[in-house]
Parts: structure tokens; sequence; C-alpha cells
């Protein structure tokens, strides 16, 4: 399961996922950020709490990356948060 988290204005939306279990038995939040493209989609993915990067694909910039790394870094308590009540709730 994804839940939305933002949009943004040059239309990277990211979401981020459930709760899920690594093989050791560790929580692990996946978030991932998309922008569309005339040839397919930009892409990174990014593994929490260790905020590495699963997956890239694309022409997202190194300072765009570094950009979404510490959105996930700052956001880490949050992301849990939200991932345990099952989504952002929203007005």
């Amino acid at each position: 399961m994804m839940y939305p988290y933002c949009k943004y204005a040059d239309e990277t939306e990211v979401v981020f996922s459930h709760i899920m279990k690594n093989e050791n038995g560790e929580e692990i939040i996946h978030v991932h950020f998309e922008r569309p493209t005339q040839h397919g989609f930009d892409s990174v993915r990014f593994e929490l709490p260790s905020c590495k990067i699963l997956y890239k694909d694309g022409n997202y910039t190194d300072e765009e990356i570094e950009l979404f790394k510490t959105v996930v870094e700052r956001g880490l308590p949050s992301f849990y948060r939200w991932a345990r009540e099952g989504g952002i709730l929203s007005a």
C-alpha cells in the first residue's frame, strides 16, 4: 500500500509505503519520488530508517536527490506515524 504525501511544482509526486519488515525483521518504509517525462518517469526510492537509495532512474539532478534525502531524513518520525495511521488525514 502506498500513501500520498505531496506533489511539487515540477510535477514530482511523493508517496510512502505502509510499514514492512526487512529480512532482519526490522520495520522499514519506502518513500518514492516520481516525475513524469516525455519518455516515462524520473524516479528515486529511499528506504527508511536508513535513508539509503534503493532505486534511481531518470534525470533527477544530484541537488534534487539531496533535497529529497533531506525530506526523508527530517520526516522520518512522521512517515512512520502516518504509515501506522494509514496515511495522512487531510481536510
